[in-house]
């Protein structure tokens, strides 16, 4: 257990900012000078790291309410050339999340058929062990039903995101864009900023 350290200067914030996030951490935490502890209130700041990032858009998870699309599941490629399944983008109005079910639907893929798909494997245990692919089970999914709908990986669009937890995003990404300029296999993981790795330990010391 730490004590993590304070300070009032900005250049020293500044140099956490970065050094904290390559120990793992998402950012920093602020407040006011004045402002008191208030217990079980969100009253501080967290100054968190926003990235963009240019992903492959190859599937959709249904929303809970219909057809409709639910999440993007998006996609980098490795140094071997193979898409990796690296995180979803989900926040969208559900109005938005129709018209973009319509206007993926001429990518759609007959989901008993995967041939050709990069992700096509992915009910097998052994290849979600080698590679990253949608629908592996977590702490987090459980019982949930993680079928997906397939798309030919042909649509580029471009992401918010905070922070990389390995070879994936931490978080939900935030859509931004189509990026109809960028070819899929331009998107790889050579773009992503990657920190600098600190000592969580002796940071904290």
């Amino acid at each position: 257990m730490h004590l993590a350290p304070a300070t009032t200067d900005l250049d020293t914030a500044r140099a956490w900012f970065s050094q904290f996030e390559g120990a793992g951490l998402d950012g920093v935490v602020a407040k006011p000078l004045d402002a008191p502890y208030r217990p079980g209130e969100r009253t501080m700041f967290k100054v968190k790291h926003v990235r963009t990032a240019d992903c492959v858009v190859a599937g959709y998870r249904e929303h809970k309410s219909g057809p409709v699309v639910g999440s993007l599941l998006l996609g980098l490629y490795d140094d071997g050339g193979r898409l990796q399944h690296v995180g979803v983008s989900a926040s969208f109005p559900m109005a938005r999340r129709a018209e973009l079910a319509e206007e993926l639907a001429p990518l759609r893929l007959d989901a008993d058929d995967l041939t050709g798909h990069p992700w096509a494997a992915w009910a097998d245990e052994q290849a979600q062990a080698k590679d990253r692919l949608p629908g592996a089970v977590s702490r987090w999914t459980g019982k949930k039903d993680l079928s997906w709908v397939p798309l030919r990986p042909e649509r580029v669009c471009e992401v918010g995101y905070d922070h990389m937890e390995g070879t994936r995003f931490r978080h939900t990404t935030q859509f931004k864009r189509w990026r109809p300029d960028r070819t899929p296999e331009s998107c790889t993981y050579a773009q992503l900023e990657e920190p600098v790795s600190y000592d969580l330990g002796e940071l904290l010391a």
